[in-house]
This record gives C-alpha cells, sequence and structure tokens, in this order.
C-alpha cells in the first residue's frame, strides 16, 4: 500500500511538472536587436518584435519608455525612449517584451556624462554640473523655477516664469550658454528665477557668469537651504549680487537671523571689476564647518568665520542647501536709483555652474 501511494506520488509530481513546462513554454516572440547600447544624451532606439499572438511591451526603469506598449498583431516595431543620463556613472536597465507568459528582456546600457576637464579646488573633487551644452532649454531634471512677482518681500517690479511667456523663450541654452531673460511683454517685465533639484552641504561653489548691464538690473547666483522653514533664520548664502547702477561691483554676503539686511547686520564684502557686463568672470563660495568665503576669478575678497558658539541665529549653515540663479528687475536693492527701460530685454548669461566638494 505505501509502495503505491509513493508511485502515485511520483507520477502526480511529474505530471505537473509537465504541466508547468508546457506553461512556462506557452506563446513566442523573439526580438531584435538583443541589446541596445546608448550614449549619455538622450536617445531612442528601436525593437523589431515577432510573436505568435498578442504581445506587450514595457521598462521597469523610469528613465526608459516604450511606444508603442503592445499591439495585437503578431509583428511590430517598439520605439524606445532613454532620457538623458546627468550622472557621470553609467547605469544599466531593460525591455522586456511578454507574448503568453513568454518573457524577452533586452538589456538598454547607458553612459554616463562625460566629466569635464576641469581643474579642481586643492582638495575637492567635482560632483555635479551643468555646462550647457544639450539641449536648448535647461534640463528639467536638473532645474526647477520658482513664478510669482513681487520678489518674495524685495519689492521687484518683474514677474517670475517657467521658462517661456507668450511664446517668448526667457531661458534659453545656445552654444553652451545658458541665458536669461528679463523682458517687457504686454506692459509687464517679465523674467526667471531657476533653482538646483539637488542640495548639498559644504562644498565649493561657482559659475562663469557675464552680468546683464542697465540701472534696474539685479541679477544673483545663490544658496537657499532645502528645509526652509523661516527667512533670515535659516540661513542665505550670496555668492555673486550685481546691481546694474554700480556697474562692475559685484557682491558676496551671507544672511542670519543675527545678520541680515532688513537691520543692517548682514556680513558680506565687495569688489570692483572690470568688464562685469562685457566679459565672463568666474564667482564662487567656499563654504566648510568653519567658514564661508567668497571668490571672484580666483581672489578672496570675503571671509565669515563660524563662531563656534553653536547658535542657529549666528550660523545656520550645517543643512543642505541648494544652487539658485535670477535675474530681477528693480526692487528694493536693484531699483534703489529707480530704473531704465532702455536697458531693457537684458540679459544674464551663464556658461556653466559647478559643485566641488572635498575628497
Amino acid at each position: 500500500m505505501k509502495l503505491l501511494f509513493l508511485s502515485l506520488l511520483v507520477l502526480a509530481i511529474v505530471c505537473c511538472s509537465s504541466k508547468d513546462s508546457e506553461i512556462e513554454a506557452s506563446g513566442s516572440v523573439t526580438c531584435s536587436p538583443t541589446q541596445i547600447y546608448a550614449g549619455h544624451g538622450k536617445e531612442t532606439s528601436t525593437i523589431d518584435v515577432t510573436a505568435d499572438r498578442e504581445w506587450a511591451a514595457y521598462s521597469n526603469d523610469d528613465w526608459i519608455t516604450c511606444s508603442p506598449t503592445g499591439s495585437v498583431n503578431t509583428t511590430g516595431t517598439v520605439t524606445v525612449t532613454i532620457a538623458a543620463n546627468t550622472s557621470t556613472s553609467a547605469r544599466e536597465g531593460a525591455v522586456v517584451v511578454k507574448a503568453g507568459t513568454r518573457r524577452v528582456s533586452i538589456p538598454v546600457e547607458q553612459e554616463g556624462k562625460p566629466v569635464p576637464n576641469v581643474e579642481a579646488p586643492e582638495g575637492y573633487t567635482l560632483v555635479w554640473n551643468d555646462e550647457f551644452d544639450e539641449g536648448d532649454r535647461p534640463n528639467a531634471s536638473e532645474w526647477w523655477y520658482e513664478t510669482g512677482g513681487g520678489g518674495w518681500g524685495n519689492g521687484e517690479l518683474q514677474h517670475y516664469v517657467s521658462g517661456d511667456k507668450d511664446g517668448e523663450r526667457l531661458a534659453v541654452v545656445k552654444n553652451g550658454i545658458l541665458t536669461i531673460t528679463a523682458k517687457k511683454i504686454g506692459g509687464t517685465v517679465y523674467s526667471i528665477r531657476m533653482n538646483t533639484d539637488k542640495s548639498w552641504t559644504y562644498g565649493y561653489f561657482e559659475a562663469r557668469l557675464k552680468l546683464p548691464a542697465g540701472r534696474g538690473t539685479w541679477p544673483a547666483f545663490w544658496m537657499m537651504p532645502k528645509n526652509f522653514t523661516a527667512w533670515p533664520d535659516d540661513g542665505e548664502i550670496d555668492i555673486m549680487e550685481y546691481v546694474g547702477y554700480e556697474p562692475n561691483v559685484v557682491h558676496s554676503t551671507v544672511h542670519t537671523k543675527a545678520y541680515n539686511h532688513t537691520n543692517q547686520t548682514q556680513k558680506g564684502a565687495s569688489r570692483t571689476i572690470q568688464n562685469a557686463s562685457t566679459q565672463f568672470h568666474v564667482y564662487a563660495t567656499e563654504w566648510t564647518p568653519d567658514y564661508i568665503k567668497g571668490f571672484v576669478d580666483g581672489v578672496e575678497y570675503f571671509h565669515f568665520p563660524n563662531d563656534k558658539a553653536g547658535k542657529k541665529d549666528t550660523w545656520p549653515f550645517f543643512n543642505p542647501f541648494y544652487l539658485k540663479l535670477n535675474l530681477a528687475w528693480g526692487g528694493s536693492w536693484g531699483g534703489a536709483q529707480g530704473v531704465d527701460e532702455s536697458a531693457l530685454p537684458a540679459s544674464y548669461e551663464i556658461d556653466y555652474v559647478r559643485v566641488y566638494q572635498k575628497k
């Protein structure tokens, strides 16, 4: 009896295994090519599909999309769109084509973004950069726009928009340069205020900039805390500010609860340079646990030390901050001597933005 039971059990297992194999084998699908290689930029590729029934195509990677996502026909072509890789590291993913229970996986390999041949400050390594050498507008995966008017309490006259206004492009990437334009459209001045998606705690932050000319212009390259709750309590780092009625004078400043411009206690410094609006200059800030320094063309002109008192009122600079680029028109500082509308449209040119951190 026991022998009979064991024989029946073995037979049942064999039958189930055979049925499972048939299920696994149901459906037939072939794909060409069997692997996709892509450069670091946005690319498209195609996959030719042949199946014995309706089929579906998809990817579990958010940087890979498929169109169409399937067909009731036994043959078809899938267009695979691969998003630009903004990291310097290569990445791997896959497209899956399924017919019945048969699945074919097509590996996708994408190169990392090339590291520019730059000389990092001593002791630092490049961790993020935008050279503005791809596309015709800022990379939406790296930058986001703030929109609105008034300048958040600064009395600015422009209205910030998300790249375009009534078909006018106010943030344009061309020939390796990002140009932010302040322009009067329909009686209102519109401009751009854009921020990095990423944020950092400590580092060396720099940009190569050509500043707009004219009374009323107020460009800035600065930093604000990622987890902002209140100003000036959470801090502000102004890497470069400039007002058009003081040609060639650039400023680097920090704001805290104890030191800020509302009570004229802000900590900062100014430097006169040549041809600020006709030539590019490199503006930078080095931020460490011990100090914040400001530079123009590699020359230090501002130094704000950490007083080590352990009070946020005087040193709130211990959390992640993100980078900001904007071109204001008028306002409490930019318009302190009025505005000259003959300066419009005004352009703020950015060659690159780079972030370095300690090795």
